[in-house]
């Protein structure tokens, strides 16, 4: 059966994230020293780091829902330095400034504008970040996040809803990711097929995924046309 729609995984894979949430983190962590001091007097970026994710444990909501556990956390910590805890909303939405503000691959634009002439596009992601602000959201068709769908990778739910949303079946839609086991083993458990960003050039054995059999393994978004 021919593809008829590709859908991406996002972070590590359109664009690398851990420089881009360790700034998010510094900016919040500004703002909180000249809106809430008495909290960064007690608080550094690790220990706020270690707070949230021992929240994780105490609803299952935190677990695919990153916002509200970020948004949660900072309620909490507020609330114990007798900060006003409203002031968790302006401190999300400078958090999620700085964390829109990423840098793409140099290939992705290119590349995601000839596919859009050609086939449909999508997208799928655990975390929160804006596509329209980042300038991605023209090129896809249907985009799922697991804080506002319900469920993260790899829950297969998420995998089929956005198969619907296309009107296709798992069996025309490939889907690009960078971790063998939430993007490219789902996939392939709905019956997608599942193509591995290896940017990093690792060998299966360098992951804790080996036994994972991706139906391509591509380095370059460019690299996509030769397996479509």
């Amino acid at each position: 059966m021919s593809i008829k729609a590709v859908l991406f995984d996002l972070d590590d894979t359109l664009w690398p994230v851990e420089a881009v949430i360790m700034q998010a983190e510094l900016s919040l962590h500004q703002w909180m020293e000249v809106h809430v001091p008495e909290v960064v007097q007690h608080h550094t970026i690790e220990s706020l780091r270690k707070r949230r994710q021992a929240l994780v444990r105490t609803n299952p909501r935190f677990e695919y829902d990153l916002w509200a556990l970020r948004h949660t956390m900072l309620s909490q910590v507020f609330r114990e330095f007798g900060s006003d805890q409203s002031l968790a909303d302006q401190a999300m939405a400078v958090f999620a400034d700085a964390r829109n503000k990423v840098q793409l691959y140099d290939e992705v634009i290119p590349v995601l504008s000839q596919l859009h002439a050609q086939i449909l596009l999508g997208s799928i992601s655990n975390g929160f970040a804006d596509l329209q602000a980042i300038g991605l959201a023209q090129y896809f068709k249907v985009s799922l996040a697991a804080h506002s769908f319900g469920c993260a990778k790899p829950d297969p739910r998420i995998f089929t809803a956005a198969c619907a949303a296309l009107n296709l079946l798992p069996q025309q839609v490939l889907f690009v990711g960078d971790d063998l086991a939430l993007d490219v083993a789902a996939a392939q458990q709905v019956g997608m097929q599942g193509v591995w960003m290896n940017r990093r050039y690792l060998k299966p054995e360098e992951t804790s995924h080996q036994h994972v059999k991706p139906d391509a393994t591509i380095s370059n978004l460019n690299e996509i046309f030769t397996y479509l």
